[in-house]
């Protein structure tokens, strides 16, 4: 007998996330926390979850400030 029984993520509707193992948009969470992104405000949102976090990603690598703090860490 288990011990702990493995409890199902359970979400409210409404909330959209993307699912990174199964490439999905699910309605609450299926998935673990780990294989997801979200939770977004619609379907829409969470298919563009990848783009989305592209174009953060790539805003967040010109960011000047984000270089400064790279660059004052190789100084120490």
């Amino acid at each position: 007998m288990a011990l702990f029984k493995k409890r199902k993520a359970v979400g409210k509707p409404g909330e959209w996330y993307y699912c990174l193992e199964h490439k999905k948009v699910e309605e609450g969470p299926e998935c673990p926390n780990k294989d997801r992104m979200g939770p977004y405000a619609s379907p829409d949102e969470a298919a563009h979850a990848m783009e989305t976090a592209r174009e953060r990603n790539i805003a967040w690598e010109g960011d000047p400030r984000w270089q400064n703090g790279a660059a004052r860490e190789a100084d120490d």
